[in-house]
């Protein structure tokens, strides 16, 4: 359906939100699930030849803590990144943006990975550049360093990811800090203000997709506090036993495929998301974690299949083929024993990963 403005052309993009982890996959896996941040782009068809800033428009979760101005704005930012890199060095002229947002901020559901992919293909779309997939996955990397969020985010369904080895030029490129990346604009920041951003080298992301049996859901339990990533892996050791590194590389191993396999497991992949990497150590962070991985098992509760944090947490993530209503009460209350209030959905795999549409 085209535009019914025919001076303006109208795009709607779609990230899903996503969950890293899966238990004893660290750094590795991730799940895109059926919560987005969407947003709807209006481009005029014959802009002026003045150039101006793109208006922006925030609804939904946490809309209030949007920053506006398309210098501070994360979208903006990073779309403005992808256009520089590719010698575009301002906006088109009277772009109009208006995000909803689904995705609750720091609560482990990837909400500034959406926002990377989001400004990622605004980029893409502004720019009219048609960057492939795997090079917009280079792009969302050099600002989102950890692969497993975005990766979800663009592509969609369960995968695993890893950062390939790079050559030393390449490495050092990949390695700049963010705030080269990304400057921090000052309020006086003109249109030649972070020109010749530094380039992702490519091929920087590796991924593959894994099987989702249809039956599984995803309860989202999210307790009505936020939790910083760099707060959540400030807690984790330096270094591991190889006792707990074994552990984790078995159950990831069989996890991968007991999650593709009709009917599932629920035995096989309630022990099979065990982790010995990370939720241990975030226990002391998150009120009523030990009690929910080991009082909720498949025989307690039938349905359940497995039980983990979502990302850093402090969101709970309970796999689960019926019976939901009843875990996630469980789930609450155990939190409410704590003293923490919990708000939980039902969530699908989303399959589709992120889209780019003209509406």
């Amino acid at each position: 359906m085209s535009s019914s403005n025919p001076s303006s052309r109208t795009y709607k993009i779609n990230v899903p939100c996503t969950s890293a982890n899966i238990g004893p996959g660290f750094d590795v896996c991730g799940i895109a699930l059926s919560k987005s941040l969407s947003l709807k782009v209006t481009i005029p068809s014959n802009p002026s030849d003045q150039p101006s800033l793109p208006t922006i428009k925030y609804t939904g979760l946490d809309s209030e803590n949007v920053p506006l101005s398309p210098y501070k704005n994360l979208l903006t930012r990073v779309a403005l990144y992808v256009l520089r890199s590719h010698g575009i060095n301002t906006f088109p002229d009277g772009v109009t943006i208006e995000a909803h947002n689904e995705i609750p901020f720091g609560r482990g559901l990837g909400s500034s990975g959406a926002a990377v992919i989001a400004g990622v293909l605004l980029g893409d779309l502004l720019g009219n550049l048609n960057l492939s997939r795997g090079r917009l996955l280079d792009f969302a990397l050099m600002v989102e360093r950890h692969p497993d969020n975005v990766t979800a985010a663009l592509m969609g369904g369960f995968v695993g990811s890893y950062l390939r080895e790079l050559s030393p030029e390449d490495m050092s490129a990949a390695s700049i800090p963010l705030a080269e990346v990304l400057p921090e604009y000052p309020p006086d920041a003109g249109p030649d203000w972070g020109k010749n951003p530094p380039l992702p080298p490519n091929g920087i992301g590796h991924y593959v997709r894994f099987g989702w049996a249809k039956e599984i859901k995803a309860i989202a339990v999210s307790p009505r506090f936020e939790l910083a990533t760099a707060k959540a892996r400030g807690v984790l050791p330096d270094s591991y036993t190889r006792k707990d590194l074994i552990f984790n590389l078995q159950r990831l191993a069989v996890l991968t495929t007991a999650l593709a396999r009709s009917p599932p497991d629920p035995d096989l992949i309630y022990d099979a998301m065990g982790d010995r990497v990370h939720q241990p150590y975030r226990m002391t962070l998150i009120p009523g974690l030990p009690k929910i991985l080991t009082e909720l098992t498949p025989t307690s509760h039938p349905g359940l299949l497995g039980i983990c944090l979502s990302g850093a947490g402090p969101t709970i993530l309970a796999l689960a083929t019926h019976n939901f209503d009843s875990i996630a009460a469980e789930i609450e209350r155990i939190f409410k024993s704590e003293g923490v209030e919990v708000d939980w959905s039902l969530l699908e795999v989303d399959e589709r990963g992120s889209t780019v549409e003209e509406v």
